[in-house]
């Protein structure tokens, strides 16, 4: 992917009356497998998305929004961008670059 950025969403839905909450995070996961033209791994505790940096931002946005139509009154969102400019790189190859270190 050219010019791809690599993003950590946390969407937090509050006030839905139940301490569960997977149900609408699937919803918002669900607006990731319609988009096209990016990558995503669901992570026990965020989403990370492999994209430009236009197409994340519009989708964080309609992941933001689609609590508030399932009844929700309140979300927070967190989105942590890692924008690197000097080479490509992708989700894949941070993970390797890990895992080869840790692997010796």
């Amino acid at each position: 992917m050219k010019n791809s950025v690599i993003a950590e969403v946390k969407i937090y839905p509050f006030g839905s009356g139940v301490t569960g909450v997977s149900h609408i995070i699937s919803a918002c996961i669900s607006v990731l497998e319609k988009a096209t033209d990016i990558s995503y791994q669901v992570t026990p505790m965020a989403t990370i998305v492999e994209g430009s940096l236009d197409k994340i931002l519009e989708l964080v946005k309609e992941m933001h929004e689609l609590p508030f139509s399932q009844g929700i009154h309140r979300v927070v969102t967190s989105i942590s961008i890692d924008d690197r400019r000097d080479k490509p790189t992708t989700m894949e190859g941070k993970v390797k670059a890990v895992m080869n270190k840790v692997q010796g």
